[in-house]
């Protein structure tokens, strides 16, 4: 009798907690809905225009992210509650010959019309921002809010008047390189190490031109040395679009603390990467790594972006192939979790002044359960779960970014009344 007295009593508690669990997980839940739906949302890195210069892709759907390969689009902007979102202009790294760089200036022009194209045809839907005053006044009216950025130097070869160029359509930051050198600065990931131990001596002529255009620095993908030549050099605070902590996971393209602390005190900010590879030490799979060097080899490109640069025809080809490629051998994820645990550690070492989200959609980013931009209330939850306050994720989502926007214009307009 006692024995099942004790048993019932046992149940009436577990039940009781998990019915106050439940509660609460649903207060949880409802609060973060509320703080995600009131924020102004911004991701400062995706590749979108990829997908717009090859044609065929309709931002105005609602893309499904795993038979599409595509993670950005209108309508899971507005699902998502995504406000605003930088369009990357990127290249990869070719040639570094005059040549070259006159054909890289060429197809940064066509992606930079191609973003254009899509905002006039769908400017009932989307519309193109150059200050957070923009972005705020678009949001109002219930419009998905574009942002442009360069990504990669070479777009504008040895021509600092480039920049002038891009800045007038649009550009408001540059990423000063990309996976390899070029002839601005060194890479972090350059597999022949380091060519000017920093900034060369065009990069340093770069610095002062973004500086006096009001043009933010990218530092994402630069390496250690360049990173400290910009902070050295920079008149005005810098950004990291699309970044990580490297305490959390060890990637050359992660941000050590002596480097977050050094942002900090430039007065920048790291925008969250949600490539899993930089997220989290995810383990190697011999099989899918041998086949996509065995597709890479058949296409006679590098990476996955190399898709881009091929004729259609082969584009779609390499594209089905790839998808193929991930039904037999998929990718391991990193989650929403261990991504929150980067802002954690930067929140603890900088301070929550100094961070926000750049995923790097349609250019690698993709968590388990931050797939694409129609997931990214997931984020919200799990900072709300971990106790950051209402004001503490407006900072994240958009007034950090917001804030460097607005003290790099300052500079610029500071350095314009001193001439």
């Amino acid at each position: 009798m006692k024995t099942t007295l004790r048993s019932t009593l046992i149940s009436c508690f577990a039940l009781t907690a998990l019915s106050m669990t439940a509660q609460d997980d649903a207060a949880l839940l409802k609060k973060a809905k509320k703080i995600h739906e009131k924020a102004f949302t911004v991701d400062t890195h995706a590749d979108t225009p990829m997908l717009l210069s090859r044609g065929g892709f309709d931002i105005t759907k609602d893309n499904d992210a795993r038979t599409t390969n595509s993670k950005v689009d209108y309508p899971r902007m507005k699902r998502g509650g995504l406000d605003a979102i930088f369009f990357a202009v990127y290249l990869g790294q070719g040639p570094r010959t005059p040549e070259a760089h006159e054909a890289a200036k060429k197809r940064a022009l066509g992606i930079f019309d191609a973003v254009n194209t899509t905002l006039k045809q769908t400017s009932e839907l989307a519309e193109l921002a150059t200050t957070p005053e923009d972005a705020y006044r678009i949001g109002k009216t219930g419009k998905r809010v574009i942002f442009i950025g360069v990504e990669n130097g070479y777009a504008m070869g040895h021509d600092l008047p480039m920049l002038q160029k891009f800045y007038d359509l649009g550009a408001r930051y540059m990423t000063l390189c990309h996976s390899s050198n070029n002839d601005i600065c060194d890479s972090s990931t350059d597999p022949k190490g380091a060519e000017y131990q920093g900034l060369s001596p065009l990069g340093e002529q770069v610095v002062k031109e973004m500086n006096r255009l009001g043009m933010i620095i990218d530092v994402s993908h630069v390496s250690d040395s360049t990173f400290y030549d910009v902070i050295r050099q920079s008149k005005v605070p810098v950004v990291a679009t699309h970044s990580g902590a490297k305490a959390i996971c060890n990637h050359p393209r992660n941000l050590t603390d002596d480097m977050l602390k050094a942002l900090a005190k430039n007065g920048g900010v790291i925008q969250l990467n949600l490539l899993s590879d930089y997220i989290k030490t995810i383990p190697p799979s011999p099989e899918r790594e041998g086949a996509l060097k065995e597709l890479y080899a058949k296409y006679s490109i590098k990476d996955r972006r190399g898709m881009m640069t091929l004729p259609e025809a082969e584009q779609q080809k390499a594209r089905a192939d790839f998808m193929e490629l991930n039904k037999k051998y998929p990718i391991q994820l990193a989650t929403v979790k261990d991504a929150i645990d980067h802002i954690d550690h930067i929140v603890k070492l900088i301070g929550i002044d100094h961070v926000g989200m750049g995923a790097d959609f349609d250019g690698g980013g993709a968590l388990a359960d931050c797939f694409d931009v129609s997931q990214y209330e997931n984020m919200t939850i799990e900072l709300v779960r971990r106790g950051y306050s209402k004001k503490d994720i407006e900072k994240i989502w958009s007034g950090n970014f917001f804030r460097v926007m607005k003290a790099v214009e300052k500079g610029k307009t500071r350095e314009l009344s001193l001439k």
